[in-house]
């Protein structure tokens, strides 16, 4: 069997504006068994990964209308485009110019006179890497998927992950916080109860307090969460707030026990919006209290339950905006 049947006949797509350069490698890779489309320039090939689907792009470095490092810097700027590997060429081995191959995100650096046993070694590798991120990403959107199906089945939870999505970004923008890891906040925000997938209903959904036995079997969402996420989700700081949520700023929160800044940061902005949501939503046994009630429980909470350099931070964010409550969830949730 040819390397490209394992991977379901790949689909190639090479660009180069010499057409026997072209020839060449559309013959190598067609011989190894994957699938080619050709283009002679940038513009063309962006044109065609645009409506065609394709596994792993070649790029000559220098090429007319739009060169191989501009389309790969597009391409990894996209999101519909960002996990297609992308490998430039190039006639010489330059220091400078592999560095802004990297630079751009390219995922590999060849350089002429090609191979065909490395060439192909190296289409296969980068085939094999993009079919498992594709897997690694369609298992977290079954993960958040999921995750939304868990509230829907409770009546009192309607609209909890939104408002958490938006409290928790927005407190993260109000500290700093990268855009990525803004995305990474948004879509811990969304998983940081999966876990409760693990827990009975009839616990999950009392109408009432929960008796010490039923409070301590609930106690193991954050466990059962992480051990979910673990084998799809690849950031840590995902991972750390789907554990660590029920911390507690005086170390008296669960699963660890975890004290201050020993919380992972996301953590603590999570235990925050986590809070004000609960204490803002109705409960079959206590009521709703109003914005500025429960502004006022985490404003005495600061440095025992709380981070006490967040939660101002928090109050003032709240405030600012009037209680205004959370836009829906973008399509997109994928980062």
């Amino acid at each position: 069997m040819r390397p490209a049947e394992l991977e379901e006949r790949a689909r190639v797509l090479v660009a180069d504006d010499a057409r026997k350069n072209l020839e060449l490698i559309q013959a190598v890779l067609t011989l190894g068994g994957y699938e080619v489309i050709t283009a002679s320039d940038g513009e063309e090939a962006q044109r065609k990964i645009e409506t065609e689907p394709v596994d792993l792009v070649l790029l000559d470095v220098m090429m007319p209308k739009l060169n191989g490092y501009e389309l790969c810097a597009r391409l990894k700027g996209n999101d519909r485009t960002r996990l297609i590997p992308v490998v430039l060429l190039a006639s010489l081995d330059k220091l400078e110019d592999k560095m802004r191959a990297f630079e751009v995100g390219a995922d590999d650096f060849v350089h002429r006179p090609i191979r065909r046993a490395e060439l192909l070694a190296r289409v296969r590798s980068l085939v094999g890497v993009k079919r498992l991120n594709e897997d690694l990403v369609n298992g977290e959107d079954a993960l958040l998927a999921l995750a939304t199906a868990i509230e829907a089945k409770d009546p009192y939870a309607k609209g909890h992950i939104e408002r958490v999505v938006d409290y928790t970004t927005s407190l993260g923008r109000k500290i700093g916080m990268s855009r990525r890891e803004q995305q990474l906040m948004r879509k811990a925000a969304i998983l940081h109860d999966v876990g409760k997938m693990g827990i009975r209903e009839s616990v999950l959904f009392k109408p009432g307090p929960l008796t010490a036995e039923e409070r301590e079997h609930l106690k193991a969402h954050p466990i059962i969460g992480q051990s979910i996420c673990q084998p799809l989700v690849r950031e840590r700081m995902v991972l750390e707030v789907v554990r660590h949520h029920h911390e507690r700023y005086h170390g008296q929160g669960y699963p660890d026990g975890l004290v201050g800044e020993k919380i992972p940061l996301a953590a603590r902005i999570m235990a925050i919006a986590d809070a004000h949501d609960a204490l803002t939503s109705a409960r079959p046994y206590r009521q709703q209290m109003s914005e500025e009630e429960s502004l006022g429980v985490l404003g005495r909470e600061a440095g025992e339950q709380f981070d006490p350099m967040l939660v101002p931070v928090f109050i003032d964010m709240i405030r600012a905006r009037g209680g205004l409550k959370a836009p829906g969830i973008p399509a997109n949730l994928s980062t």
